[in-house]
């Protein structure tokens, strides 16, 4: 009889941990898969409520830099992880491509150009982060050429060229062609050098070997108008400002946004275009 309850037992024992073995194989293979879904990239966060504990990308200097500084750690924010601080936007994405960060925060026109390169890939949270003015900025001190700058915007707002530029870079209006120097255009005044970062299409990017795109667009309407030619310096984001502080260039027009902060360095003209800070995530 003690051997019959004996042997029981050991049936009983030998069921019971080959049960426990199958539930715990379960377990670990529902975790791999999920594991193995989050390396492969699923889509796991849909709004700005589900960027806490992310870390996100930005472009070192911008003001996605700035904003995703101030928001890492903040409950009152988006309260994310922490920030990867990237040379070119495109590494920044690039890194979000390859499942390094969770997201990139970069201006809504550059977003929408990225997300278009990578349709199956990448997409743009519907809600912006934040809305900005972009505009020229301009050493301290030097309020004479601030304040003729302020006279050409207003002038080109008012006959429709920014309008123009919008439309071609914007807009993306059909047939539209931007802003073309008037033939016959003199530049008594000499040259003007606009301190710039050619990796921010539409504002301003490379084609067949020239910076192009709607500020220089615009800047080039500004100096004619003003009767200088535009020198155009392509150079990383963050050395804008301290270019034009040095006097190496003497405007800077790169997606720049107005801020608080680099008002204290730095004098900005009249804004001239509107900006959106968005999200790219992976799908």
């Amino acid at each position: 009889m003690k051997k019959f309850v004996a042997l029981m037992l050991g049936l009983t024992m030998a069921l019971s941990l080959a049960a426990c073995g199958g539930s715990a194989s379960s377990s670990a293979a529902a975790s791999s898969e999920a594991a193995s879904s989050e390396a492969a990239g699923k889509q796991t966060i849909f709004s700005l409520d589900d960027m806490a504990d992310k870390t996100v990308g930005v472009q070192l200097g911008t003001t996605g830099d700035i904003y995703m500084s101030d928001a890492v750690g903040n409950a009152d924010d988006l309260n994310i992880a922490g920030v990867e601080e990237y040379n070119k936007a495109a590494d920044a994405v690039q890194a979000l491509l390859s499942g390094k960060i969770d997201a990139v925060c970069i201006d809504d026109q550059v977003a929408k150009n990225f997300v278009a390169a990578n349709p199956d890939s990448l997409v743009v949270l519907d809600t912006p982060y934040a809305t900005e003015d972009y505009a020229a900025c301009v050493a301290k001190g030097n309020d004479q050429l601030t304040e003729a700058m302020n006279a050409a915007i207003a002038e080109l707002k008012n006959n429709g060229t920014l309008d123009a530029i919008l439309d071609k870079y914007i807009n993306k209006t059909e047939g539209a062609v931007g802003y073309v120097t008037p033939e016959g255009t003199e530049y008594p005044n000499g040259e003007l050098t606009m301190a710039t970062n050619a990796t921010f299409e539409p504002y301003e990017y490379i084609e067949n070997g020239e910076v192009i795109g709607l500020d220089v667009d615009f800047a080039k309407a500004i100096c004619d108008q003003m009767g200088y030619k535009l020198v155009v310096e392509d150079m990383e984001f963050d050395a804008i400002i301290p270019a034009v502080q040095s006097g190496k260039a003497d405007f800077g027009m790169a997606g720049m946004t107005v801020t608080p902060e680099r008002a204290e360095s730095i004098n900005f003209t009249d804004s001239y275009c509107t900006g959106v800070q968005s999200i790219i995530v992976r799908k």
